[in-house]
């Protein structure tokens, strides 16, 4: 998967979080939480070895996702104002006293959805080319992550090698949905066709053996 952890966080409260990888992002994705300079809304990126952090911060709700960084910052950042749009819309002014993972129970699974469709999913990126609503990412800078943590030694990003191997089952698991989906109507099709025809079958018997019954009655 492009986007391989996702969460959503009031000032340095993490409200929702989701990996779908083993990796110690959530960590270093909460030191980045309390380093972010100042209080004004932003778009910032943060590179680590060949994974960048990418933050969007808007009227006191931070969303932070950590991407691959062959994903660029287009389907990033386009994921990251889906997430705060949703985010908002499900709990409103909610965000603004929930407790630390408030809301992780329920909206951990639509990070989940939303990372696989972001990253996956090729109208992901083409609903976003024709909007133009991403012209801003352009201007964003991109800087290394042992800078804004302020830390002299490196960090080291821990992402196990089955990251992309998890994002092949993910795949994989919805093409078998699908195809048991498909097979299922197409077996519910046939046995309303069956059903119907051995009413018609039934009719016609019924049928005859009625217009055989009154024909003598007739012929008298």
């Amino acid at each position: 998967m492009a986007i391989l952890y996702a969460l959503v966080a009031r000032g340095s409260v993490v409200l929702a979080e989701f990996t779908a990888a083993s990796t110690n992002a959530s960590s270093i994705a909460k030191q980045i939480l309390e380093k972010i300079p100042g209080e004004n809304d932003s778009n910032v990126s943060y590179s680590q070895d060949r994974y960048i952090f990418h933050v969007k911060r808007t009227d006191g709700l931070t969303v932070l996702c950590m991407a691959d960084e062959s994903a660029g910052r287009r389907i990033p950042f386009a994921f990251l104002e889906d997430i705060h749009q949703r985010f908002v819309r499900t709990y409103g002014r909610a965000v603004f006293s929930a407790l630390p993972y408030g809301m992780n129970d329920e909206f951990s699974r639509v990070l989940s959805q939303q990372m696989e469709y972001y990253s996956s999913d090729p109208n992901a990126d083409r609903i976003n080319r024709l909007k133009g609503e991403m012209n801003q990412v352009r201007n964003v800078m991109i800087e290394n992550i042992d800078k804004v943590l302020e830390r002299g030694d490196r960090l080291e990003l821990l992402v196990d090698k089955t990251a992309n191997m998890q994002g092949n089952t993910f795949r994989f698991r919805k093409q078998t949905r699908r195809f048991r989906n498909t097979v299922w109507w197409r077996n519910v099709k046939l046995m309303i066709a069956l059903i119907i025809l051995l009413l018609i079958l039934v009719y016609v018997v019924l049928a005859f053996v009625c217009h055989g019954i009154t024909l003598p009655t007739c012929l008298k």
